[in-house]
Formats: C-alpha cells, sequence, structure tokens
C-alpha cells in the first residue's frame, strides 16, 4: 500500500494503476492530404502519444507517416529530427520525400536544419542533443544487430522526448523480444517488462536464455527453458502493448477503414527439394537433420545442388528476380551461374551496394543476389514478383524477404521458390510454427487495440465503491 495516495478517491486510485499509457506529445500541426484516412488517423494518435509505435504491414505507406510525424515534430520544437533506416532504405526515405513534398536531408554526420536520414551503422556521428526527435524505420532490425548496436540506439533515443519506431515484425518470433521496443521507447526496460509479464522454468530474474535440446520432427529452437506468460498475465501484456504501440496488416484494423485499397496479390509458395548427391560420412541415404551442426553441414555439403536448381528456376523467365542466401560461397556460385544478377555481399561498400539496389530497381540488372540480414529490410522492391530462398529457421528473415516484393502495391502474382535439401525437412516445420505464432500475436495485438479504441475516454464509475475500513 506504498503507493496509495490519501488525497484521492478510491476509483481514481484504480483508473491510475490501468495500462492506458499517457500522452506526452502535442496535436499535430500539420496534416497533409496525401496520407489514407487510416494514415491520418496513425499518425495523430502518434504525435499525441510522443513516444510510440508503429507495426504496420508492408506497402502500408510507413515512410510517408514516418516523414508526417517528423516534420510535425521539427515544427513544434525548431530542432531537427533524426530517421534512421537500413542501409540503402535512406536513399529509398529521400525519394518518398521528395514525392510528397516533405524537405529532408541524406546526411552522414552533418546536422542539417529539419529532417535528417541517415543509416543505422552511421549513428556514433551524431548527438542526441542535436536532435528534438528521433525515428527508427525497420526497427525490428535493431534486434538482430550485436548487443553493442542495440545499446547505441537506445542510449541514443533515451534523452529524446519524441520518438518512433517503425517496423512490419515487431516480435515474429517471441513476444519478450517487444522488450526491445519498449526499452528503447523509454516505456518500460527489457528486464522490467519479463519480470513483471513472464516466468521462466527457474523461477528467477535471469533474462539469459539456456540452451535447450532440438526436438527431431519439429526442430525446436533453443527456448525450451525460456520464457513464458505468467499465468494471469497475457490480456494484461497486450492492453499494455496497446497503450505504447499500434498494430495492422491492413487498414480495418486500425479501425473504420475500408481495404479497399489495400489488397494483396496471390502468393505462389513453390517447395522444391534438392537431391543431396554427397551423403554424410557413414550414411547411404539422406537423413533429417537432428541438430543444427548437420543441417549447416548438409548446407555446405549442398551448395552446387542448391544454386544449380536456383539458377534453373530463373532461367530464361525474363523477368526480375531476388535469390535470399546464407553462405559467401552460395552468392558467389550464383553470380557465376546467372550472368544477368548482382550479388550484393557484406564485403561491398556502402556505396557499392546501396548502387547494386538502384540499378535492379531501375532495371540495369536483371536479379538480385544476396543474403537476408544484409537486404532483407525495408526496400521496396515491387517490380519484382519472384523471390527464391534457402531453407532457414528465421521466420522474420523469410518474411521480411517475401515482402519486399509481395506487398500492397503490387500489380502481380508473387512466387515464391523455397529450395530445401532431404535432410532440412524439419526446418520448414519449425518456421510453419513460428508462422503460426507471428500471425496469433498480430491477431492478440489488433483484437485488444480495437477494444481500447471503443473505450469512451469519457467513462466514469456508476458504481459506489465499497472501501475497506482499514484503508
Amino acid at each position: 500500500m506504498a503507493d496509495f495516495d490519501s488525497t484521492i478517491d478510491y476509483a481514481t486510485f484504480l483508473e491510475r494503476k490501468a495500462q492506458d499509457g499517457t500522452f506526452e506529445g502535442f496535436a499535430p500541426l500539420w496534416m497533409p492530404s496525401f496520407l489514407f484516412d487510416f494514415q491520418q488517423s496513425i499518425v495523430e494518435w502518434s504525435i499525441r502519444k510522443g513516444k510510440n509505435a508503429i507495426f504496420a504491414d508492408c506497402g502500408m505507406g510507413k515512410t510517408p507517416m514516418e516523414l508526417v510525424w517528423a516534420e510535425n515534430v521539427v515544427r513544434k520544437t525548431n530542432k531537427p529530427v533524426l530517421i534512421l533506416t537500413p542501409l540503402a532504405v535512406a536513399q529509398q526515405t529521400i525519394r518518398e520525400s521528395e514525392k510528397f513534398g516533405i524537405e529532408a536531408h541524406r546526411t552522414a554526420g552533418q546536422v542539417h536544419p529539419g529532417i535528417n536520414v541517415t543509416n543505422y551503422e552511421k549513428l556514433h556521428h551524431f548527438l542526441p542533443e542535436d536532435f528534438a526527435g528521433c525515428v527508427c524505420d525497420e526497427s525490428s532490425a535493431i534486434k538482430s544487430f550485436n548487443g553493442k548496436r542495440r545499446a547505441e540506439v537506445t542510449e541514443f533515443m533515451r534523452t529524446l522526448p519524441y520518438r518512433l519506431l517503425c517496423t512490419a515484425t515487431a516480435a515474429p518470433n517471441d513476444y519478450i523480444e517487444l522488450g526491445t521496443s519498449s526499452e528503447a521507447l523509454g516505456i518500460m526496460g527489457n528486464q522490467d517488462m519479463m519480470a513483471r509479464f513472464f516466468k521462466n522454468d527457474d523461477n528467477t530474474s535471469v533474462s539469459m536464455r539456456r540452451p535447450g535440446r532440438f526436438q527431431v520432427g519439429n526442430m525446436e529452437e533453443y527456448n525450451s527453458r525460456g520464457w513464458r506468460f505468467k499465468g494471469h498475465a497475457e490480456v494484461p501484456f497486450f492492453r499494455w502493448v496497446c497503450s505504447w504501440a499500434r498494430g495492422g496488416r491492413r487498414p480495418s484494423d486500425f479501425g473504420p477503414f475500408p481495404d479497399s485499397k489495400f489488397k494483396l496479390p496471390k502468393l505462389i509458395e513453390r517447395e522444391h527439394i534438392v537431391e543431396t548427391r554427397t551423403m554424410a560420412d557413414g550414411m547411404l541415404f539422406a537423413m533429417p537433420a537432428t541438430n543444427m551442426q548437420e543441417e549447416r553441414e548438409e548446407r555446405r555439403r549442398t551448395i552446387n545442388e542448391r544454386c544449380e536448381m536456383a539458377a534453373e528456376l530463373v532461367a530464361n523467365t525474363g523477368k526480375p528476380f531476388v535469390i535470399w542466401c546464407h553462405l559467401n560461397p552460395e552468392g558467389d556460385l550464383l553470380e557465376r551461374l546467372i550472368p544477368d544478377a548482382v550479388q550484393v555481399s557484406g564485403a561491398d561498400s556502402d556505396e557499392a551496394k546501396e548502387e547494386a539496389y538502384e540499378a535492379f530497381v531501375s532495371g540495369q540488372s536483371r536479379g538480385i543476389i544476396t543474403k537476408q540480414k544484409i537486404g532483407g529490410w525495408g526496400l521496396n522492391w515491387q517490380h519484382c514478383a519472384h523471390v527464391l530462398e534457402f531453407a532457414s529457421h528465421s521466420f522474420e528473415q523469410h518474411y521480411q524477404g517475401v515482402r519486399r516484393c509481395w506487398r500492397f502495391g503490387q500489380k502481380h502474382d508473387v512466387i515464391n521458390d523455397l529450395i530445401v535439401t532431404e535432410g532440412e525437412i524439419g526446418a520448414q516445420s519449425n518456421m510453419r510454427r513460428k508462422s503460426d505464432a507471428a500471425d496469433r500475436m498480430f491477431s492478440m495485438l489488433v483484437e485488444h487495440m480495437q477494444q481500447s479504441l471503443k473505450i469512451d475516454a469519457g467513462y466514469k464509475f456508476t458504481k459506489e465503491v465499497r472501501v475497506p475500513s482499514w484503508l
């Protein structure tokens, strides 16, 4: 009872304890007509919140929403705003700003008046005191960085009065990944969030997950001794998330808005099983991998078979394509097998990577070969409708990789070719499990968000509250 204020009535005390969030922003100063009605609603709420996240699906216009949010903060504070993006998305953001008539500057260190756009790798060139606000575009990429980079982004945003996170994959594999977003916004620390809503098998507050074992057949990841919801906490958790985030996969998820202009084309998923030419030592025929070591070993043994199949699938189509690979030798071999494709590798300079992306968008190259962790976030490749990938356990990389092409605004059906070996069948079971988990998380988020939108802000308690005599 240490936090009970005797100067207020008990109903007010309960109301203050509700997880409805706080509004630390301001009324919008500018709301352009080029935003759709649902986008205007999201941006208005975001500006009034001050510190929040937008978890909107690919192609729903996160970039124009970010730009309008940033422009409002600039006009309110008369100070610059920094937009952080993955590499190459920065130039795409500048093109969008020019399209919508919003002044923005691409920068690698110099601070310009108004909106500044840079990639995450350049953050160390800037000081937070020079800005009034910060936008993290494709913010789910933060958790894929090493701990140092994630800490750098969180520390940079810590003192800023206005903060915005935007991504389509807020927490694709595990709800506790939302702690990264919450901590960056200053809502609640990751450790505090886990202690409040989750428990682990050891009933401790230690946040490090201890490795479990693979289960043959569905290839469960190292999560068997991880964190899970407390018995009472799932609904309060999603209510809490909805207090600082808005999420959805279509306009109607955000309120009474029509979906007519946001229809996805058909996604044609094709699975190709490669016959292994070289068996593992001591084996007469291929067997499903039972652990990551066996899976990686098979992946290296079958580079030629998998790359040859990928080259065969894109040969003579005359249409653009994207091939997502995992290993450097895969990228090198694919580049030799497919002369009209360009490889973007980690060894390339930032400038070379951007040039390759621009060449692909402009049609100077028919195909692009790269890893999801290099080019899998944020880029808009609506001109392409053919995505090829090798087996993986990362649902987020799969989802982001496909959604570079399969997004609102795509005019053609999209083909997604998945190339797997006989030993990688278990990876697909694991991927389907993660896909189901991601769908459930988004459904829960949308359900509780829509409930919160229906709540009358002027609601008052009508029943008398009987307070115990000892209070």
